[in-house]
């Protein structure tokens, strides 16, 4: 049966075109998963999927109006964050 909508985009993008839609490389978009700072995303199986309202809400977080400007958040890089991630703090000794 022929798609009724062939003008409308898929409603969810794996890895690979998640990461071409935001302007990433795919193992970046991967990186911001592991280390909790990307947009949320949802497993099917075994497969990693991205709604596209999703990758829209975690672009839209970051959006600014001037370089002064205070309002919004700003997004992390694609690194290890104690304060997002407490698994990756050290115990004390």
């Amino acid at each position: 049966m022929p798609d009724p909508n062939p003008a409308l985009p898929p409603r969810y993008l794996r890895t690979p075109e998640a990461a071409r839609f935001l302007g990433l490389s795919g193992r970046t978009l991967e990186k911001h998963r592991t280390y909790g700072t990307g947009p949320r995303y949802s497993k099917i199986g075994g497969r990693v999927v991205y709604a596209l309202e999703d990758l829209q809400a975690w672009v839209a977080r970051g959006t600014k109006t001037s370089t002064s400007d205070g309002q919004g958040e700003t997004l992390p890089p694609a690194k290890r964050h104690a304060a997002l991630a407490p698994a990756y703090l050290r115990p004390e000794r």
